[in-house]
């Protein structure tokens, strides 16, 4: 059960502890949404958990009581002390809690072995929501995500090409996960309270997701960095040697040199992601 945001300033209070705002730390009080975040990622007993940023440990403390085995990684000193006295010291054989950069550690230390199988249910800082997510992409790929996002970040996330918030981080994340119906989440389930609503966005991992390089990574990225130029400039500029099987493709797909990053779908940027990549 969450706290309420009584019971949470009180903790807080007892901690010594004012929350970060650099460090994203908007506490979760209500448990309606805990609840809905365990539902969607459909956490059972046995399931090996990723979580990002446990915080007072509210989720944490839920996840652990489905019987699932729980990676936590935590930055802040203070908060992972106190988890390290609460939870771990109840659950010494199912969590395993690192102190660390999210980043550095996307998946908090949890076996690559056990990634595919993994399921991931966090409350994701917006500074760090896509350089995570980045290094999330880059693989093993967990088998489910269910992120609390602020809705902004939630919705370039899932951007279809044509539209203002479509980027690179829409074609890595969309290249290999579905986005499955999530829910809405009001700022006042925080506690201090956000000036934006959140989202928890329900990710499932497809059945042939596919991985960009991180060399074509690169090159989307400056595409998009440079979104109202012609791709067809943008690949002369940045891939001169290899640019004409890039504009082949494009052209066999329907569009001319012409054409700008943001109105290429997915399923065109993975095709020219395997022809950068070259042959398996």
């Amino acid at each position: 059960m969450a706290f309420t945001p009584t019971e949470t300033r009180e903790l807080l209070a007892r901690l010594g502890h004012a929350p970060k705002k650099f460090l994203g730390q908007n506490f979760l009080v209500d448990g309606n949404i805990v609840r809905k975040s365990i539902e969607l990622a459909q956490v059972t007993s046995g399931d090996a958990v990723v979580e990002v940023g446990p915080g007072l440990g509210t989720l944490t403390g839920a996840l652990l009581e489905t019987g699932a085995e729980v990676w936590a990684v935590e930055m802040d000193r203070t908060l992972h002390a106190h988890l390290e006295e609460t939870l771990l010291a109840r659950y010494p054989g199912t969590l395993h809690l690192l102190e660390g950069d999210a980043v550095d550690v996307p998946l908090a230390g949890l076996p690559a072995g056990e990634a595919s199988r993994a399921k991931v249910v966090a409350n994701l800082p917006y500074a760090i929501s896509t350089p995570w997510m980045d290094a999330v992409l880059s693989g093993p790929l967990p088998a489910r995500m269910v992120l609390m996002l602020q809705r902004e970040a939630a919705d370039r996330y899932v951007a279809g090409s044509g539209t203002r918030n479509f980027g690179a981080i829409s074609i890595f994340l969309q290249a290999a996960y579905e986005p499955a119906p999530g829910h809405r989440v009001s700022a006042s389930c925080f506690h201090p309270r956000p000036e934006v609503d959140s989202f928890l966005l329900n990710l499932v991992r497809r059945p042939d997701p596919f991985v960009f390089a991180q060399d074509t990574k690169a090159l989307v990225r400056r595409c998009f960095q440079q979104r109202r130029k012609q791709v067809g400039a943008v690949l002369r500029e940045i891939l001169p040697e290899g640019s004409a099987l890039w504009r082949e493709l494009l052209a066999a797909e329907g569009f001319p040199p012409s054409v700008r990053a943001e109105a290429i779908p997915v399923a065109t940027w993975i095709k020219l992601g395997r022809l950068h990549r070259g042959p398996a």
